[in-house]
Parts: C-alpha cells; structure tokens; sequence
C-alpha cells in the first residue's frame, strides 16, 4: 500500500492542478474584454493546428509545409457547405464534414507522403500552398475571390454562436467572443486528450519508432507507408479543424491569409513549443499567435515598434513580432532543443532533485581525543 502512496499523490495533485486550470479558463469570458478573448479563440484555433503538425513531424518525423493549405480546406469548406452558394447544410454538419473534407484531401496526399521524406517532402507539401491560393483566387462562386466570403455562425441546437441574439449570465452580456469561448474550450479539449491518448497508445510508439529510424521500425513489424499516409490524414483533419475555428473566430476567410507565412508560423510554433509535445505545441502557438496581437496593441509603447497606420524608420508590430520569434527559434535551437516543454521539464526535474537542508546541530560537539604523550627519550 505505502508503494503506491507517491504515485497516487502525484496524481491527485495533477489531477487538482487540471480542475483549477479548468475553472480559472471558465471564468476568464466573466472579466476579460473582447480583446482577450479572441487572443484566446485565436491561439486555441493555432493550438488545435499546431497539435496536429506536432504529429506529423515531431513525433512521425515528416517535414510539411503546406499546413496552410489544409486549413484552408476546412475553414473554406465550412463556409462553402453552411453558406449561399453553396448546399445551405446546419452547420454542425458543416463544420463535420469540413474536418472530414480536409482529410479526405490528406489522404489523397498521403500516396506522396508514404513515399516521399525528407525535404523532398516539404518541397511537396510546399506546392500544396501556391496551389491551393491560386484556387482561392479563381474559384470566385465557392470562395469569393480576392474578397473572400462572409462566415456563417454556428448553431448548435438552436443556440447560436453570434451576437444576434441576446444573452446575459451572472449580469454579464455574452457576445460571440464569450460564445465561442467556451465552444473553443471545449474543441481544444477534445484535441488535446484525443492527441495524447494517440501519442501514448500504440500508434505513437510507432511513429516514435519510425521518426527514430525506418529500418528498424520495418524489423519491428511497423508498416512503414501505412503510418506515415496515416500520419498525414490524421494531422490534415486537425488542420481542418483549425481551419473552421480560425473562420468562426475572424467571421470572414480571405485567400491571403492562407499563405506560406502561416505555414511558416506553424512551423514556429511547434520548433519553439518542442517537437512532438502536445503541450509544447500548445505554449508554442499561444506564444507565436499573441505576440503580433499584442505589439499591435501596445506599439505606442513601445521602442523601435511603429503603431498602425504611421510610418517612419521603424517597423511594424507584425514585422517585429517575427523578427522576436526568429530569434526565439534560434535560442530554442541553440539552448534547448526540446523547446519550451522540454525547458519546463528538465527545470522540474532540478528542483525534486534538489537535496533537502541539513538540520543544524543542537548538541555541542564532542571534543576529540588528546594526542597520546610521546615517551621521553632516556638522557644519554
């Protein structure tokens, strides 16, 4: 019994430590203003995303750079399915089939990705991105152009998740930020239990086994083209699942956004969180998305960083974001490979290692022995 003592107090303690983060994230709609909390609905949207491409080359170990391309899929798809043109579908269903959409479209990527690695895969994965854009661009009765198209709220049950209609709790106003909270909450969730038990389960001790070396995974019995098409899907729908929430959170899908820097930033997030981490890809993406949103707020405030709409010898709050972030990458890269959850644990570590104090002693000490008298020589 005293055996299991430890390990049922650690996980006592972890499990308070997940109900007060709970409680604290429901509270935040109650005193946070709109400003904050899309903050939180946009690095809950990365967050989703960010999990998704840790899985694919953190733990899969394939290099993509068309992670872009799959959110657009599902945010555009979501917009086309629910919306006028389009099928006019309840748009829960909408949102499903989006992620089902944007994995349909991983796994038609996915005979390239069972047999391509490396960065012959990125090189691949990279046209994805040119592509797809250049579809958002023509395809003008799906997805409106150079303008894009106006995003449908979602309904769940006949509650809506838009401001049109009124709704007050604890005499607070809820509009769509407070809405979509808790709606992103509860997505994030379900994509960080869903990514763990994959990573803790056998297939990710495949993919671990396949990221490490192929050749022995193959002598291991590790069907090597099946994971690694698998892989790919399996992050595509929760690309796609980022894509609809990115779509909710903004209100409006414009084909720009969709480009080679979100995926460079996605990139960002998952290098700087830690490769292969569900958490690190959590802290990665709420670093690399609040800080532009942030410098943007407070650029009068701060050196060098010219406020919006103003010109002069400074940049601009997104430009020094990333420049911020660069350098970020380059310190991760450098000091701590892991990224910030692997920095985090080693400093956990350290402190239970650290030895406990001495106890001072209250007795006096005792005194030692005098030296035993030398015999005297006999005078000659």
């Amino acid at each position: 019994m005293s055996d299991r003592l430890p390990g049922t107090r650690t996980g006592a303690a972890r499990l308070g430590r997940t109900v007060a983060a709970v409680v604290v994230l429901c509270a935040l709609p109650f005193y946070l203003d709109a400003f904050w909390l899309r903050i939180g609905l946009f690095s809950m949207a990365a967050a989703v995303g960010a999990v998704g491409l840790g899985l694919l080359s953190g733990t899969a170990g394939q290099l993509s750079l068309g992670h872009a391309f799959f959110l657009a899929v599902g945010a555009y798809g979501y917009v086309w399915l629910a919306g006028e043109p389009g099928p006019g579908l309840p748009t829960a269903v909408a949102a499903v089939l989006a992620v089902l959409l944007a994995g349909a479209a991983g796994g038609l990527f996915s005979p390239v990705a069972g047999r391509v690695r490396g960065v012959y895969l990125g090189v691949a994965t990279l046209a994805l991105v040119f592509l797809g854009h250049h579809v958002l661009l023509t395809a003008d009765s799906v997805t409106g152009g150079f303008n894009g198209r106006s995003v449908p709220p979602l309904e769940l049950g006949g509650f809506s998740f838009s401001a049109d209609s009124e709704l007050t709790l604890l005499g607070v106003p809820f509009g769509a930020e407070e809405r979509l909270w808790y709606l992103g909450l509860a997505l994030f969730a379900l994509t960080w239990f869903t990514a763990r038990g994959l990573l803790r389960g056998r297939p990710g001790r495949a993919l671990v086994a396949l990221r490490d070396s192929e050749t022995a995974a193959a002598v291991m019995g590790v069907d090597v083209s099946r994971y690694r098409s698998a892989a790919f899907v399996v992050s595509s729908m929760y690309a796609g699942l980022a894509g609809v929430m990115i779509a909710l959170s903004f209100r409006r899908v414009v084909p720009d956004y969709f480009g080679l820097v979100l995926s460079v930033d996605y990139l960002a997030m998952i290098v700087i969180g830690g490769l292969g981490s569900v958490a690190g890809a959590t802290a990665g993406a709420v670093f690399v998305t609040a800080l532009p949103l942030l410098m943007t707020r407070y650029a009068d405030q701060l050196p060098l960083v010219a406020a919006p709409g103003t010109t002069g010898g400074t940049v601009g709050p997104t430009e020094a974001a990333r420049y911020l972030y660069g350098a970020a990458i380059v310190l991760i890269l450098l000091f701590a490979p892991d990224g910030l959850h692997g920095l985090v644990r080693r400093l956990r570590a350290r402190l239970r290692r650290r030895p406990a104090p001495r106890p001072t002693a209250t007795t006096s000490p005792t005194p030692s022995p005098a030296p035993s008298a030398r015999a005297k020589e006999p005078t000659p």
